[in-house]
């Protein structure tokens, strides 16, 4: 095998949470702006916010405030409506991830459909890339969405990890092993039509090892595991142990690789 070095693994930090609970009392805390500045100063590479339609955590002067003041690339969540391709182009973010988006669902339960809304797509993709913006899809590791991602120009793609994520909470390890090939083969087809990989959703320090060996994938996108762990042990030492579990598993990869 080849002995090459595996590319740096990002973490991009979900900060949708902290929103989540200074929502459900009112007023200015806990501020997600400053838990963006204290993942930072843990070794975040980016942050993400999901701007949902009926803002339900994140805020417009959040985005705001996370565009002026934050050092890190930042990795803006929304729907395909007129509504969010309007505030991305006017805040002008390093990165907009299009998600699937239903005002009852508690948290996103699938990948976007691609394929399906090639045609609806195809002017907020472009629009988005004619802006500078770096274009992603949130998509399920399925060779037609993949194949869809990559006819509509967007140069990114997150894998949706939930399925994989549940299949370990199961304790079935042959649903578990179907699912982490799924992942893998998504990956590598990825890859093989020219996109950057990414992935996240559902991912904790108990499963994130096998997603974050697989060389394809250039990030990992977590939040809700974060935020809620950060609860017990800090957002920093929280923040700091999801990184060392990155870059073992990648480094062990690594040496796999060159064995």
């Amino acid at each position: 095998m080849s002995g090459q070095r595996l590319h740096h693994l990002r973490l991009g930090v979900n900060i949708d949470h902290v929103a989540t609970i200074r929502n459900a009392r009112g007023g200015d805390h806990p501020d997600p702006v400053r838990a963006a500045h204290a993942a930072a100063a843990a070794g975040a590479d980016g942050i993400t916010a999901h701007l949902r339609e009926d803002r339900r955590h994140i805020r417009d002067h959040d985005i705001e405030q996370l565009v002026s003041e934050i050092g890190l690339p930042l990795n803006l969540e929304m729907a395909a409506t007129d509504e969010m391709l309007k505030i991305a182009l006017r805040h002008k973010p390093h990165a907009v991830c299009i998600v699937p988006e239903r005002r009852e669902e508690v948290t996103t339960e699938g990948g976007l459909d691609a394929a399906g809304q090639h045609n609806h797509l195809v002017p907020f993709v472009a629009r988005l890339r004619d802006a500078g913006i770096r274009v992603s899809l949130f998509i399920n590791p399925d060779r037609r969405q993949l194949e869809a991602a990559s006819s509509l120009g967007a140069p990114v793609v997150e894998l949706h990890t939930g399925a994989y994520a549940h299949a370990a909470d199961s304790g079935d390890a042959a649903l578990l092993d179907a699912e982490l090939a799924r992942l893998a083969l998504g990956a590598s087809d990825g890859a093989a039509f020219g996109l950057e990989i990414h992935a996240g959703h559902g991912l904790t320090f108990d499963n994130v090892t096998p997603v974050a060996a697989l060389p394809q994938v250039f990030e990992l996108n977590i939040g809700h595991f974060l935020i809620g762990e950060a609860i017990f042990g800090g957002l920093d030492s929280t923040i700091k142990r999801m990184r060392a579990l990155m870059d073992k598993a990648r480094a062990e990869a690594s040496g796999a690789r060159s064995a």
